[in-house]
């Protein structure tokens, strides 16, 4: 699994769309479409660092 695949995983399973969730984390909405959509890709440690800070 990718990184952009783990984020993409996190954010479903938080239950928020794409504005939520990147208002909740402080990401820019577009920073987070690109993650998503694979035109960018965030650092390694973004997974967890989210995780942690959802729960």
């Amino acid at each position: 699994m990718t990184i952009n695949e783990q984020i993409a995983e996190l954010r479903a399973a938080t239950g928020m769309s794409r504005k939520e969730f990147s208002e909740h984390f402080g990401i820019p909405l577009r920073t987070l479409e690109d993650w998503e959509a694979n035109r960018r890709t965030p650092s390694n440690y973004l997974p967890r660092l989210l995780c942690y800070q959802w729960k």
